[in-house]
């Protein structure tokens, strides 16, 4: 592969265009009682729209990163954003909730891009620094993740859902603009063929404990923290009669806890990998405690929220880190077995999240993330003796 030095410029510009990409899966998360509106739909059919962005960013993930282990970037990048600009017109134009389902879906597909920056990031880094420029590329993806529901919140309030789609496509064009004069060229050294690169996908989940523990634990978290985001919405709206500007404004507090990843990646070359899961998933169990009692109480929440982002996010960077150490020569290969299972944690988050709240409303959303959480600190008792290994 072309060595070349991963300045600040383009660690950084790494860290921002993630965040503004993968904010285009969540634009419609706040927006989802609005779009219900439009269409005379109930809430459980809007949910479908989140789904299936994020059962396209999967998809996404999982045909789509493999390639950056034998494609250059650059020409990943010249399709997949035709393809995204296109879908996110598509998704504004949307005339049935079908085909915004449809459209959110290849949104969802092409938005999977950030993926190979993180293992980018990875790759150019020494040993020494690399949990500092995981932690500054995963800080500029999640606070795009809860960015975007603080401007999409306030657009739809503003001036209707449609707008922001079309915002999301104009910024789109702009960054590719940018990043193909910008970005350095990788040439990977992968010289097998497509199929025998994604077969090699299996080898690696079969053959690493670790990246099968590491999915598993970021797949439950993010499935709670999905369920929350999902709900959310439609408990400012029926508890406190808010609408999309104020349920995204909780973005804002999540964003504190996205801005722990770079201090969570400095501190983990001096603190053991298991004692930073205790404490995150730690996090986690108080959070949805807090929740639990919230439903009334616009404090509880708050402090849920920045509880619950920072606990994720701890989680997040170390699992990646554990992932990272290892198969140098097939980072992004990795790093799509632990994204596919993350959001198809996050996809399962949605769905349960609103059969949750179908059936219990906000109390069961709450024990929902509880039973999530309580999970995954089984998973990592049963690491620690060895059990699942």
């Amino acid at each position: 592969m072309k060595q070349v030095t991963l300045t600040n410029q383009v660690l950084y510009l790494l860290s921002i265009s993630a965040g503004l990409v993968v904010a285009n899966l969540y634009y419609n998360q706040p927006l989802l009682h609005q779009i219900a509106v439009t269409f005379k739909v109930s809430e459980a059919e809007v949910s479908n729209v989140a789904l299936f962005t994020q059962l396209g960013y999967a998809l996404g993930l999982l045909f789509i990163i493999p390639l950056g282990d034998k494609v250059s970037n650059k020409k990943i990048l010249q399709l997949d954003f035709l393809i995204m600009v296109i879908s996110l017109i598509a998704a504004g134009m949307a005339n049935s909730v079908l085909i915004l389902i449809i459209s959110s879906f290849l949104v969802g597909f092409t938005s999977a891009i950030p993926q190979l920056f993180v293992p980018m990031a990875a790759q150019l880094s020494d040993d020494q620094n690399r949990g500092r420029a995981i932690g500054i590329v995963m800080s500029g993806l999640l606070i795009g993740i809860l960015g975007s529901r603080v401007i999409s919140g306030f657009v739809g309030e503003q001036f209707g859902w449609r707008v922001m789609f079309y915002a999301a496509a104009l910024m789109m064009i702009i960054l590719f603009i940018i990043l193909k004069y910008k970005l350095p060229r990788i040439e990977p050294q992968f010289k097998g063929s497509y199929a025998s690169l994604m077969k090699s996908l299996y080898h690696y989940f079969m053959s690493d404990a670790s990246l099968r523990l590491a999915t598993l634990r970021g797949g439950l978290a993010f499935a709670g923290l999905s369920a929350f985001w999902t709900t959310l919405v439609f408990l400012m709206q029926d508890s406190f009669g808010y609408g999309s500007a104020v349920t995204g404004a909780f973005g804002i507090l999540g964003i504190v806890g996205a801005l722990a990843a770079t201090f969570v990646g400095k501190i983990s070359s001096n603190i053991s990998n298991n004692s930073v899961i205790l404490v995150a998933v730690s996090l986690l169990i108080v959070s949805w405690g807090i929740l639990l009692f919230s439903g009334n109480s616009l404090i509880g929440l708050m402090v849920g929220v920045l509880l619950v982002d920072l606990g994720l996010q701890s989680l997040h960077i170390t699992n990646q880190k554990i992932i990272f150490s290892k198969n140098p020569e097939a980072r992004n290969r990795v790093n799509t077995i632990y994204m596919v299972g993350f959001f198809i944690g996050g996809a399962f988050g949605t769905v349960a999240g609103a059969m949750a709240w179908g059936h219990f409303q906000w109390i069961g959303v709450s024990i929902l993330g509880i039973a999530l959480s309580v999970l995954i600190l089984i998973v990592h008792i049963l690491e620690k003796a060895k059990f699942l290994r």
